[in-house]
């Protein structure tokens, strides 16, 4: 069926229904939504954890910051209704917005901002994403209303690192409790949060901006394919956003009771290499296990055909992407010699840890059988999400290999971290990054880009797959939704039921 006629049949089988249901009341105008995600946070506090299921629930929705991300990934003002940049580019006055209250009823003021970033930038800073902060020379209240922020240099990202999750405003009162009942600004409040099951948000009646046109929002847990495709098709769940069985997107489309959306997001998958510990230290072993790793049979196996490929750590739809792909093509041959090269006795016995994700097990089990093809044997080790994040990703980096997609915008610069769980250590690297930082010539800063984007690629970093697509199967009737995902986000701020 043409894309045409589909659309047609679901017009008339919608109208049918509509017609059926106008006598029982059926079609009343719904105030309230329920939202599958395969991730459930580990706690609620954005700027303490680099888990990307915290922003998927909180990011503009109950926290917000100077300026945030539109659904075209463009930075606007949020509350920062205004600023002004020095001509030397190191000062930065925000002009707050007025009225803004936290969800405890204290008022939103340029000392909270004072607050918030010093509370990130600090020494004994927790923040994910702490190099986001450290170009801040000072932050100082001018007045309640008017907040400078000193740079140490020109810095041509601020506005756009200024709209992180990991950046948004926090309040002195509410940190103590920030991971359990988050208390931000935003035209949701928290609600209730039933472990291991759903998180609740209610409509901020006070809110400053323009207000929600949803009483209330639930987040529903499911990490099972399966289990998520049946919650769907009871109509357990209205929305399921990053839908994890690609394979039953075409039954949603045909039927015109859903919606299906298709997108981009930023999210590099990669097989990840830990470079800090053997063989992985060796950038033969890394580069052979690139040629090994047959991308497209990932994106088809495990993805459905869905995903662009990738060759380095970069969003492909970014103007500046540099397309490296041709460097790890798939060639077990070559992988064979680079493994004789580097003295690497076979059979190699690996640990490959994966999250609960479904391209990470499906694309894992591919991944493993081609790298058996080649004499390395990744012992597969399932895991849950909070234990992928503490003992894979944030402190004991206690794996050989894992997959994972990095969904936040723009994020080369954490390769930088030789802290980092990749475990890459390169000053050359560092310098490049540290140029982007405070480059400002559009034409000199695409230059550095690439450059930064094949040392990764000739360092066999990570073995590159590809950009994670959005797929968001939604009923009939749920419009305002984000069909791409410029940051890792479910923002529910415009989002209404037109019935």
């Amino acid at each position: 069926m043409t894309n045409a006629l589909r659309s047609v049949a679901k017009t008339a089988a919608a109208a049918s229904v509509i017609a059926l249901t106008a006598g029982t009341g059926a079609a009343m105008a719904q105030d309230s939504l329920t939202l599958g995600l395969q991730l459930e946070p580990p706690h609620m506090d954005p700027t303490s954890a680099a888990a990307g299921a915290i922003d998927q629930v909180v990011y503009a929705n109950v926290f917000e910051g100077l300026t945030r991300f539109g659904p075209d990934g463009s930075v606007n003002p949020s509350l920062a209704r205004s600023w002004d940049i020095s001509e030397d580019g190191l000062t930065y006055t925000f002009h707050l917005v007025e009225g803004a209250k936290f969800h405890d009823g204290t008022d939103f003021e340029a000392t909270d901002v004072v607050f918030s970033l010093d509370r990130a930038r600090a020494e004994d800073s927790v923040n994910a994403q702490k190099s986001l902060f450290a170009g801040i020379e000072s932050v100082e209240a001018l007045d309640p209303a008017t907040v400078q922020v000193t740079l140490s240099a020109p810095d041509g990202m601020f506005l756009f690192k200024m709209a992180w999750g990991d950046a948004v405003m926090v309040a002195p009162e509410s940190i103590e409790t920030i991971t359990t009942n988050p208390v931000g600004t935003g035209a949701f409040t928290f609600g209730n949060w039933v472990q291991g099951d759903s998180i609740t948000l209610q409509k901020n009646p006070d809110y400053w901006g323009e207000p929600a046109m949803l009483d209330s929002a639930t987040f529903k847990f499911i990490s099972d394919p399966t289990a998520a495709f049946a919650a769907m098709m009871a109509g357990d769940v209205d929305v399921f956003v990053a839908f994890p069985a690609p394979e039953n997107l075409p039954q949603f489309d045909a039927d015109p009771r859903y919606n299906v959306l298709i997108g981009n997001t930023e999210g590099e998958t990669i097989v990840a290499m830990n470079n800090a510990r053997p063989p992985f230290d060796n950038k033969l072993v890394r580069e052979a296990v690139a040629h090994a790793i047959n991308r497209q049979d990932i994106i088809d196996g495990a993805m459905f055909g869905y995903g662009t490929p990738i060759g380095t750590f970069f969003a492909p739809h970014n103007p500046d992407y540099v397309d490296l792909t041709e460097m790890s093509a798939y060639d077990p041959e070559a992988a064979k010699a680079l493994l004789e090269e580097a003295g690497v006795e076979l059979p190699l016995s690996v640990k490959m840890t994966l999250p609960p994700t479904s391209y990470a097990r499906r694309g894992g089990e591919i991944v493993a059988a081609q790298l058996r093809e080649v004499g390395i044997v990744a012992q597969i080790e399932n895991v849950e999400w909070a234990q992928w994040l503490e003992n894979t990703f944030r402190n004991a980096h206690d794996y050989d290999l894992t997959i994972i997609s990095h969904t936040e915008p723009m994020d080369i610069a954490s390769l930088a971290d030789p802290d980092y769980y990749t475990g890459y250590d390169n000053p050359a690297f560092r310098e490049v990054i540290d140029q982007i930082a405070v480059e400002s010539d559009p034409e000199v800063r695409s230059d550095l880009l690439g450059q930064a984007q094949t040392m990764l690629a000739e360092d066999y970093v990570a073995g590159f797959l590809f950009e994670l697509p959005l797929h968001t199967v939604a009923k009939t009737g749920v419009e305002g939704l984000w069909i791409n995902m410029p940051t890792q986000a479910t923002d529910l701020t415009g989002v209404y039921w037109d019935n």
